[in-house]
């Protein structure tokens, strides 16, 4: 029965206007709707339906601010047993590789771990990278961009689907794997499953908890930073080229101005 915890995300609405703050160019998460990541809502189902097929717990595990609540009461909604919620103002501003730390710290509060389950990527970062860098942190094989999962005693599978082909992948647990969208079809959370949401363990936990100074993390000791940003200009209406002829010639000439070509 695998012990599994799912990383969630609460992330801006993509259909809202995202934007930097103006003073330290950091995500301005205030300033647009906040839902749960819909690659998470992916990888909780994935990790329920293991759950239903071999039975095992499934907790949920975010770091963010207060405001992630929400995204974390929609995954136990969906039917997650529990949860685990870092929050912490010193984490404001840190990079993959600090909240990597981070996880991988939070991931240790959780007994006895089989599968650590992720989205590829976070619709806001968009790195990518947390999943490989995590199972390096703890020691776990990685198995990344899943289309199919499916477990064998102590061994894990996977798919992967790339340009080239299907990868078969293979790993003893516990393992780190990352879904992609093609996994599976999120199932919505039921009216019961709601009201049982508000019932379920939250365990909330803060950088001190975890065993790491403060000083450790947060924008100022980030590996990257944004020292600068500006709006996506307006689209324009484009150059229209009258072709007599020398249509193609006009265009090529137009793509070495812009240096495309």
């Amino acid at each position: 029965m695998p012990n599994i915890v799912v990383l969630v995300k609460q992330v801006p609405d993509t259909y809202s206007e995202r934007k930097l703050s103006e003073s330290d160019h950091t995500l301005d998460r205030e300033s647009a709707d906040a839902v749960l990541d819909e690659i998470n809502e992916r990888a909780v189902e994935e990790a329920l339906l293991i759950k239903e097929a071999q039975g095992g717990e499934v907790t949920v595990l975010s770091v963010g601010p207060d405001r992630a609540t929400e995204a974390i009461r929609k995954a136990l909604s969906m039917g997650a047993d529990k949860a685990v919620h870092v929050s912490d103002p010193a984490l404001h501003g840190s990079c993959v590789l600090q909240t990597a730390k981070v996880i991988a710290a939070a991931i240790g509060t959780v007994e006895g771990v089989d599968l650590v389950i992720a989205g590829n990527e976070a619709t806001d970062g968009r790195a990518g990278a947390v999943p490989a860098i995590l199972a390096e942190l703890l020691g776990y094989p990685q198995l990344t961009h899943a289309r199919k999962v499916e477990i064998d005693g102590t061994t894990v599978k996977v798919l992967r689907e790339t340009d080239e082909g299907i990868a078969h992948l293979e790993a003893a647990m516990p393992a780190v794997i990352s879904v992609g969208e093609k996994i599976n079809e999120p199932r919505y959370p039921s009216f019961k499953g709601i009201m049982a949401a508000k019932k379920k363990p939250v365990a909330t936990l803060t950088v001190a908890d975890l065993g790491i100074d403060a000083g450790e993390v947060g924008l100022a000791n980030a590996s990257s930073t944004v020292v600068e940003s500006a709006p996506k200009p307006p689209r324009t209406a484009g150059t229209r080229v009258s072709d007599e002829g020398d249509g193609g010639s006009k265009i090529a000439e137009y793509l070495v101005s812009q240096k495309l070509i």
